[in-house]
């Protein structure tokens, strides 16, 4: 089955012992809290932790207006942006001092790269990353459609588990960062 938002909703209920759903549309309970609770649930879960598959780096286009206070620009943030994770000038990822604002990042520096997560398609989710959100998933939609607290507590449990492990798994496709600022490292000279 091609991993899209309508398999990962019928995944979840599947685990929860829940009728799967074909479609946002069909008027039943399951599509009701599958419907309102999935952009929230992927974007949380996205937001959660710097994924590989979901990081990225551009030029961010400075606005004409200057900020209010505090910096000298202000640069717009793309459209699909979730979090960021860090802003650099000439040519370098980090080590700009920024503060974001709505829908905004302002600083001193003339030029901005940023690095951040995004909203990818979910084709492009691995599979440890849809066993995650599908049990994610699973948790949620469990108190809306089974009234179980106890059964949603374990389905939290597995889900807490099953993000640890693709946290872990995804961890390991980069190079470990190195500690560039340490202070005892410092004083001992």
């Amino acid at each position: 089955m091609p991993v899209s938002a309508i398999a990962l909703c019928a995944r979840a209920l599947i685990k929860l012992g829940a009728r799967p759903l074909v479609s946002f549309d069909e008027g039943t309970a399951e599509a009701e809290v599958a419907r309102t609770l999935y952009a929230d649930v992927r974007d949380a879960l996205l937001s959660a932790h710097p994924w590989t598959f979901a990081t990225a780096q551009v030029t961010l286009a400075r606005l004409a207006g200057v900020p209010v206070a505090d910096y000298a620009h202000a640069y717009q943030l793309p459209a699909d942006h979730l979090r960021t994770l860090s802003a650099g000038g000439d040519g370098r990822g980090a080590g700009l001092v920024y503060r974001q604002v709505e829908d905004r990042l302002l600083t001193d520096a003339g030029r901005v790269s940023l690095t951040y997560i995004f909203r990818p398609d979910e084709s492009a989710f691995p599979p440890v990353f849809v066993e995650a959100l599908s049990a994610r998933l699973a948790a949620e939609f469990c108190l809306p459609l089974t009234e179980s607290t106890s059964r949603g507590e374990l389905l939290h449990r597995l889900a807490d588990e099953a993000l640890r492990q693709a946290r872990l798994i995804d961890s390991q496709q980069d190079t470990p960062h190195r500690l560039t600022h340490f202070p005892l490292l410092e004083a001992r000279g």
